[in-house]
């Protein structure tokens, strides 16, 4: 029986290229993969959470541009998705176009993301460039057509599946750009070397984001990250995503995630899990 994973489509993003990288460790007992493109991360990870699919491989945070907010605003608002693993991918960007020249491009394609780490490299060389926001990084190459003034910001591998000439590779600002993709499903999560939750408060105080982080610090649990975002009810008003270095079946942060609930309104733990570096 083959397992189905979902990412971010269509065929050749670097979500796909961190899907295909988890296939050899999903698979079991002579198993197939398939995979399943998705045109948004929201439909990526509701298609997970509603069995459409067993696994979704998503991007959640990059080395430059920092977290990936569309999957950390739908894993809050799913909540039933727990990490089995994470993945480091290199990002290596490239322009893809059928102008012959740099200067004859007039309007370039990406994803948001892709857009912001080639900012530099953009501004210094297709300065006057219109900047487009495409859902993906191959989405974005359905505009080149025949237009040699449009260019699109892809992979290498993207050039290849779609036989597309590279103008200039590579493009991003800087050469260890990487982003950290998450394996997710509706299975308890494995345990590992790391921990993502998330909390909300009940009300915006003096000391009290202090308080939460200070259970952790008790008990020397090393914070990786910590991120917040709107709720969307009443402004100035947050969640707050945390990576714990640590498994919750240890007995420190058994501890600490009990406590935590006298401190929070909400508290959602997303799993334990290791994390795992792609050449």
């Amino acid at each position: 029986m083959a397992i189905s994973i979902a990412h971010l489509g269509p065929a050749g993003t670097y979500a796909e290229t961190a899907a295909l990288a988890s296939v050899q460790w999903l698979i079991q007992g002579g198993q197939d993969a398939i995979l399943c493109p998705y045109p948004s991360i929201a439909q990526t990870l509701t298609a997970a959470a509603e069995q459409k699919v067993q696994y979704a491989v998503v991007p959640v945070e990059n080395s430059i541009e920092g977290s990936v907010t569309m999957t950390l605003d739908n894993l809050w608002q799913l909540d039933n998705l727990r990490i089995q693993r994470a993945l480091v991918m290199p990002i290596s960007h490239a322009l893809l176009s059928h102008a012959e020249r740099l200067e004859k491009i007039r309007t370039v394609y990406s994803h948001p993301q892709a857009l912001a780490q080639c900012q530099k490299w953009l501004d210094q060389f297709l300065p006057t460039a219109q900047l487009i926001a495409a859902n993906s990084t191959t989405e974005a190459l359905q505009h080149l057509g025949d237009d040699r003034t449009i260019a699109a910001i892809s992979s290498q591998r993207a050039a290849q599946l779609y036989n597309l000439p590279i103008l200039a590779s590579p493009i991003n600002d800087y050469p260890d750009n990487c982003t950290r993709f998450l394996v997710l499903s509706l299975e308890p999560s494995p345990g590992g070397t790391h921990t993502s939750i998330a909390f909300g408060m009940s009300a915006n105080q003096p000391g009290m984001l202090v308080k939460p982080l200070q259970v952790f610090a008790q008990r020397n649990i090393n914070l990786t990250r910590i991120e917040s975002r709107p709720t969307r009810r009443t402004p100035g008003t947050y969640h707050f995503f945390l990576d714990l270095q640590a498994d919750v079946r240890e007995f420190p942060i058994q501890s600490a995630l009990e406590e935590l609930t006298h401190y929070t309104e909400t508290l959602k733990i997303f799993g334990s899990y290791d994390i795992v570096t792609i050449d």
